[in-house]
């Protein structure tokens, strides 16, 4: 190209410049620099192809200029370790990303993980048009020269972790994002073509005087239609200016600015180090890249570039590259754009396709594309000729006014009125006309003869639109999903991961469409069909692994040592596509990756007693791994041993209870390690009771855990060695100094025998009449509802003293006492709501008109009084009158006698004494006089002699057994 090429544009714009720049020349400089880096990137050999990401023009413009130029190799901007995965896109339907994902990684920051790269393939890109060329054209070579998806994170600062892509925020006048929008998670993004003003000021200036609302409608209106229709050269060179501008114009973030240029270093020595091998002569090659990277001004730019650049190494991390699914709205929202911008430009491609009459390549059998047509010869490359200045024309030619179509605007205006219809909008035929005629106002006030889907997108809003959205979808939507729709893309099965695959084998005898996106209903019947417990099994590993809605049970539950019988499930496999395929990269089976995330919950640095214990039952549930369950619980204890607060206590206590009970019943002995975790646990928990009871951040209702380990376990953990006297010593060393902690201790006593019931009653009713004490006293409730966790032998005590409270307490300490009640019993008494409630369902009167004359128990219950005399007279008179009852009474005590009348007396004491020899001999060992019976051979101490000496004691007795 001869030097005079751009002297014209430079003069011109030197003029302009003196006129408009009254001090430095730093106008001049900029204005003439754009015009060397166009002139350098013209010059190069090695053809560089300026492109704009998801540009239907930039497209249409590739794919005219390969059936021109017939290209050997192709050196696209996209991480070059990706490379192996693009043959797999003719197994998809469009759009879809290129991941690479890293769960576990080494040399990043640790709470980086899980790193994630997407690149998103849409079918209106020009980066599809070369790869679909080069993999369909025999001969081509397609080579990635970006750096790796490692080098994208080993260039990223910390401060950059919390950005989702590199384009910015989206703007904020889209609406919120729908499911679609998550597609590609937190996955950093990288496209072809990153084509923004970095410089707010001018981004701003440029869209207040275009008259356009975000930078998505001032590119389709000033830059994609424009270049619709242009030339080879004309579209090279425009890309190029406008590369040059916006990289001259951004501001002076030097990081950015060092990232920028050492990706364009990367790649220019990627290129040359290719050549080198190759031998392939530059004019066979074409690079394509983003316009911002095509006006670089590097040392090492070009195939005559200096090698002073060197690629470091990549780090230890493991990295795993797949497809995943994608769509307009995610690729929105990851990178800025507008909503509704994606499905625009699909529709200006298809339009362009039609117009130019230009043959699109799409890779053979790709899903959602039509047969290719029979190959044809490709016509013969022309020589390339030294392309003339086309930016002087371009930049004075005025805009084009493309003619109304009518015909296309109603055709908009009737189409958006019945999807107003459809979504609950009063909308009318009125509607449509003033839809129409505000369209054409619009793009009149905006100095547009033809008026954009974005101008034709706020008259409908304006005219259909009133107060409200009466249904999901507000009329911005409707539009966007009418002009073309969010185009949601799908992974083939034959590019899916190994796990993938299997999960959809296995899961083939439930006969549904499992790659179909929307929610399905599965029945399984296990009962009569025992084959599908396998995809049962499945089912709740998936619910365990993926996000919420991918595998739902509607019936149907999974517990320890249960077997299922029927259960029912949603699934919506197709729609959580992505989250099934990173599972992929996680492990071969879903199996396989339970067992690591369970190893990784179990071994994280942040784990207690009661998350490996979870991870235990969960083995247990899901995978029936004896062997992976006793390595868990063998680590339990050793968590548990080092843990120095109760604030897992009661997930403790719950998981080992049903641990016990799943091993008792499913099993002839306990495991060891939960025998050592019972003794562990006793011992610690009584070392730890004392300090817990006055911890101020120790919570009662861990206390009360606490005890409940130990109440409950005490058996088990007394036969296998440990000491009852430790509970005993640490109760008695436990001195709380909170209401409701002294009630858990005085359950704790009764519990051990320390303290009697009577005492504690006594106590309660101390309290209420204690003036004092009275504002305290529901907090004492609190700490006895607490207590039915480790003593549920005190639920009849407990409802006793809430019946008490309610009766004498005062309102102004009642009344505010009710709602912390409440939630006590709400947020952690769930499982001790229903024992008040059985107990007290038995104590109280079961009908309405039973209740006035009702006497609580407590109340009837007295105290047994001393017999008097007059009883005693009373019980001797009462026995004459019913003598059988009494001779039968003697014949069960095996006592023969006969009643007493007025001819016999009633026996005396020494009379009965000599009947009863063996309770005289115990009453004289009482007494300490020793003697004994007279007998025909030794004459001894007579038991007159003896009670003789006794006369208080012989009567006593004779009125307590002789009859009155």
């Amino acid at each position: 190209m001869s030097e005079a090429t751009f002297t014209a544009l430079r003069g011109q714009l030197e003029e302009a410049a003196k006129a408009f720049a009254d001090g430095p020349r730093a106008l001049e400089g900029i204005l003439l620099g754009m015009v060397d880096d166009v002139d350098r990137a013209i010059r190069e050999p090695l053809e560089i192809f300026p492109v704009c990401h998801h540009s239907p023009a930039s497209a249409l413009a590739m794919a005219r200029r390969l059936r021109e130029k017939q290209p050997k190799v192709i050196y696209l901007e996209l991480c070059e370790d990706m490379a192996p995965l693009l043959t797999e896109l003719r197994n998809c339907r469009l759009p879809v990303a290129v991941q690479a994902f890293a769960s576990e990684v080494d040399g990043f920051p640790a709470d980086w993980a899980p790193l994630s790269v997407v690149a998103p393939v849409t079918e209106a890109s020009a980066e599809y048009q070369a790869i679909a060329y080069a993999l369909d054209t025999p001969g081509v070579e397609l080579v990635l020269v970006d750096r790796s998806s490692d080098h994208v994170f080993q260039w990223r600062e910390p401060e950059d972790a919390e950005d989702t892509g590199p384009a910015g925020t989206a703007d904020p006048d889209a609406p919120p994002a729908e499911e679609e929008a998550a597609l590609h998670g937190d996955a950093v993004g990288v496209e072809i073509g990153d084509l923004r003003p970095r410089f707010a000021e001018l981004e701003e200036h440029l869209l207040r005087h275009g008259k356009v609302r975000h930078w998505s409608e001032w590119w389709h209106q000033y830059v994609e239609l424009p270049l619709g229709d242009s030339d080879h050269d004309t579209y090279r060179q425009v890309m190029f200016l406008i590369g040059s501008l916006f990289r001259r114009l951004a501001p002076g973030d030097t990081r950015r600015v060092r990232i920028d240029e050492d990706r364009e270093r990367y790649m220019w020595t990627r290129m040359r180090e290719h050549l080198a091998a190759t031998g392939t002569d530059p004019a066979d090659c074409l690079y394509v890249c983003g316009a911002f990277h095509a006006a670089s001004r590097v040392e090492e730019f070009g195939v005559g570039g200096s090698d002073s650049f060197e690629i470091g190494p990549r780090t230890g991390t493991t990295w795993q590259y797949g497809l995943i699914p994608s769509s307009h709205a995610a690729i929105e929202a990851q990178f800025g754009l507008a909503a509704g911008s994606v499905s625009i430009a699909a529709t200006q491609w298809a339009k362009n396709v039609k117009r130019s009459r230009v043959k699109p390549y799409r890779l053979a059998g790709q899903a959602g594309t039509k047969k290719p047509a029979k190959a044809t010869a490709p016509p013969a490359p022309t020589a390339d000729t030294p392309p003339a200045d086309r930016l002087t024309g371009f930049l004075q030619r005025p805009p084009v006014l493309d003619a109304l179509d009518e015909a296309e605007l109603l055709g908009w205006s009737v189409d958006i009125v019945r999807a107003a219809r459809r979504n609950g909008y009063l909308a009318s035929t009125a509607d449509a006309i003033a839809v129409f005629e505000t369209s054409i106002l619009l793009a009149g006030m905006r100095d547009r003869a033809k008026p954009t889907p974005y101008d034709f997108q706020d008259a409908a809003v304006t005219c259909i639109e009133k107060d409200a959205v009466p249904g999901r979808r507000d009329v911005r939507r409707l539009v966007e999903i009418m002009m073309g729709g969010d185009r949601i893309g799908q992974v083939g099965y034959d590019s899916l991961p190994p796990l993938a695959r299997d999960v959809h084998d296995r899961l083939a005898p439930l006969n549904l469409r499992l790659q179909q996106r929307g929610v399905q209903r599965a029945l399984l019947d296990i009962a009569s069909r025992p084959e599908l417990e396998k995809c049962s099994d499945v089912l709740w590993i998936l619910k365990y692994l993926m996000p919420h809605g991918a595998a739902r049970p509607i019936m149907g539950d999974r517990r320890l040592g249960e077997k299922p019988i029927q259960e029912s499930w949603d699934l919506a496999l197709g729609t959580h596509q992505r989250a099934l395929i990173e599972l992929g990269y996680e492990g071969v089976s879903i199996e396989q990756v339970l067992e690591q995330r369970l190893r990784r919950r179990a071994y994280d640095p942040k784990a207690t007693a009661a998350t490996v214990l979870q991870a235990v039952e969960d083995a247990l549930r899901y995978l029936r791994s004896r062997r992976l369950a006793d390595e868990l619980g063998t680590h339990a204890l050793q968590v548990l041993a080092a843990e120095r607060s109760v604030d897992g206590a009661p997930e403790v206590l719950r998981r080992v209870r049903g641990l016990l009970g799943y091993y008792r019943t499913s099993e002839p002995v306990l495991p060891a390690w939960i025998e050592s975790f019972v003794k562990t646990g006793y011992a610690h928990y009584c070392t730890l009771l004392p300090t817990a009871f006055t911890d101020e951040d120790a919570t009662v209702r861990q206390v009360a855990a606490m005890l409940g380990f130990l109440f409950s376990m005490e058996g088990l953990a007394l036969s296998l060695g440990c000491d009852r006297t430790q509970l005993e010593l640490a109760v008695a060393q436990s001195h709380p100094q909170e209401p409701d902690r002294t009630a858990l201790l005085w359950a704790a006593q009764t519990h051990l025998g320390r303290l009697p019931r009577a005492e504690l009653r006594a106590r309660c009713a101390e309290l209420l009449r204690n003036p004092l004490v009275v504002p305290a006293y529901p907090r004492y409730l609190s700490g006895f509802l607490h207590a039915l966790e480790p003593v549920p032998q005190l639920t009849d005590f407990v409802v006793e003293a809430v019946s008490n409270a309610f009766a004498e307490l005062p309102d102004p300490v009642l009344l505010p006492w009710l709602p912390t009640l409440i939630t006590t019993l709400r947020a952690g008494g769930a499982d001790l709501a229903p024992l008040l409630i059985r107990e007290a369902g038995r104590i109280f009167p079961g009908r309405l008109d039973a209740l006035d004359g009702w006497v609580p128990p407590w109340r009837t219950e007295q105290v047994p009084k001393a017999r008097t005399p007059r009883s005693e007279a009373r019980g001797a008179a009462l026995l004459p009158a019913h003598p059988e009852t009494c001779d039968a009474l003697a014949g069960l005590l095996g006592y023969e006698g006969t009643w007493a009348t007025e001819e016999t007396a009633a026996p005396q004491g020494v009379a009965l004494l000599a009947a009863h020899p063996e309770t005289c001999d115990a009453l004289a060992a009482v007494l300490g006089c020793e003697g004994a019976w007279d007998t025909a051979d030794a004459p001894a101490v007579h038991g007159a002699a003896l009670l003789g000496r006794h006369p208080e004691t012989a009567t006593a007795l004779e009125g307590l057994l002789a009859p009155s």
